[in-house]
């Protein structure tokens, strides 16, 4: 069987070290909001199936057309945050837009909505403002400390 114990040289001796050590810090940079990802990614799921879950659509197919594609959007921006997190953190405030237009969307798009039709988009559209803040925080958060 073969050694494979480590007998170099310390690492903290290595000439590039604190290059790597930056490099290192870079990389990771912009995970401390990683969990944002699922809740985000949560709601834009919800928002997607909300027209069929609601029961909303077919008396509301313009609604339920704008909720799929509101919550697909949202989808991919959570899938985004995820694989690029300090490249797309700067659309959190996009997702607060959304999450507003989410709110205001029912008596745009929709016609005549129900109480349960404006109660699932005013949700869907709080939690979706109030997460995009939050990760619009902590990004800033995290790049003044960069």
């Amino acid at each position: 069987m073969a050694d494979v114990s480590h007998q170099g040289p310390d690492l903290a001796s290595h000439p590039d070290v604190s290059e790597m050590r930056d490099r290192y810090a870079r990389v990771l940079g912009g995970r401390d909001v990683a969990l944002m990802d699922a809740p985000v990614f949560l709601i834009g799921l919800y928002c997607a199936i909300s027209p069929w879950t609601v029961h909303f659509s077919a008396s509301q197919p313009e609604l339920a057309t704008h909720n799929l594609i509101m919550g697909i959007a949202i989808g991919v921006l959570a899938v985004g945050f995820a694989v690029t997190p300090t490249r797309m953190y700067g659309l959190s405030w996009a997702m607060c837009a959304m999450g507003v237009w989410l709110i205001i969307a029912p008596w745009i798009v929709g016609s005549s909505p129900d109480k349960g039709v404006i109660l699932n988009n005013v949700i869907l559209g709080g939690l979706t403002v109030l997460l995009g803040a939050l990760c619009a925080g902590l990004s800033m958060k995290n790049s003044r400390a960069t």
